[in-house]
């Protein structure tokens, strides 16, 4: 099978579909890859590597969308739409629930779009969604930490403390992967942390992974009103899969959060959990509004792409083996491939997608 790898042109997105590694492994099983110049640049791979991997490197973008396959990170934008088309599987990160405007260009096209993220274990876990969530959790902590400094809009909050001093206060709203990375490297610099879930079985895991040491309560909008105002970092790690995030925090509470504490919003490419919380990128990845800084970077893991290009093929480059020696038949032959199919035939498959649509 001939497949495509272009270059990603998502702000400062860096990452790439395949690494020269996974590019040797499907030339070994004869297949051929079309590396767009320069695609692996920002991860630290060259046309070189990719060359002496086997791929066949193409100067335009076209030349490697017009494939069989095509292998990205991140979603198409309006300029590569014209790209899409008939009897041609894309193999990417879609988000569908909170992207009118692409879900139609694809439908319009007739491509087959299968979807990372709703890609889905039996017992209900996404192995492809599972490495960007640990990343962007971490990051989450990161990004928060830095933008609670003074000379970036925050009010100036160590959330490791000092002696004599109080911590800064971390709540994450969703205990799943992301809260829980989240979690692990707040509680390594000494912040208080609260997490909310509504699952209670979730909390009584998380209770064994952290103790004491992470305050775990259920979630409720009681309970949100209550611990979100006293947060300095607030951070939204909601998931439900293929459909949009909840809106958990209102414009009036956030209007009850200290002048400028941090809201980072993980959620914000499912259209996020938090009412006053708009897309950002990396250029430009935060904004005040009521006083509080927003920060809302959809590809939050674009900033470490050596490392999350590696840990995303690891995952993801069976899944493309198995379409690239079987084509659509690897749908039907994999139970857990298929629940990631977003889009076939002109139409929406993904429940959770097409009820997102539903109005």
């Amino acid at each position: 099978m001939e497949i495509g790898v272009p270059k990603e042109i998502k702000d400062q997105e860096y990452r790439v579909g395949l690494n020269p590694s996974s590019v040797r492994s499907l030339c070994e099983r004869n297949h051929q890859v079309f590396i767009e110049t320069q695609a692996g640049l920002g991860a630290g791979f060259t046309d070189e590597d990719y060359q002496k991997s086997g791929a066949t490197i193409v100067t335009q973008p076209k030349q490697a969308w017009h494939r069989e396959l095509v292998v990205k990170v991140k979603e198409p934008l309006p300029d590569e739409y014209p790209y899409l088309h008939k009897d041609q599987i894309l193999f990417t990160y879609l988000h569908l629930a909170a992207d009118r405007a692409l879900t139609e260009a694809l439908i319009n096209s007739g491509i087959t779009a299968i979807a990372y993220e709703t890609v889905e274990l039996p017992n209900g876990k996404l192995p492809l969604l599972n490495p960007m969530s640990i990343i962007a959790g971490r990051l989450s902590l990161q990004f928060g930490a830095h933008h609670l400094e003074k000379q970036q809009g925050g009010r100036g909050v160590l959330l490791g403390g000092f002696p004599g001093v109080r911590s800064g206060r971390v709540v994450i709203l969703g205990g799943g992967v992301v809260g829980t990375e989240a979690a692990r490297m707040a509680v390594g610099i000494g912040a208080q942390v609260q997490i909310l879930d509504i699952n209670v079985e979730r909390l009584g895991e998380l209770e064994n992974l952290f103790g004491s040491r992470v305050e775990l309560l259920y979630s409720h909008p009681s309970q949100i009103e209550t611990v979100v105002p006293e947060a300095d970092l607030l951070i939204g790690a909601v998931l439900t899969t293929g459909k949009r995030a909840p809106k958990l925090v209102k414009r009036e509470l956030v209007q009850q959060m200290r002048p400028g504490s941090v809201i980072v919003d993980v959620a914000v490419d499912q259209g996020g959990c938090v009412e006053t919380l708009q897309a950002t990128s990396h250029s430009h990845p935060t904004y005040i509004e009521e006083e509080v800084v927003h920060f809302g970077v959809p590809n939050m893991p674009g900033a470490v792409p050596w490392t999350a290009t590696q840990a995303l093929n690891n995952s993801t480059l069976p899944y493309v083996i198995q379409i690239a020696d079987q084509g659509l038949a690897a749908l039907e032959n994999n139970s857990v491939l298929a629940k990631g199919l977003n889009v076939k035939n002109q139409q929406l498959i993904h429940p959770a997608v097409k009820e997102a649509f539903a109005d």
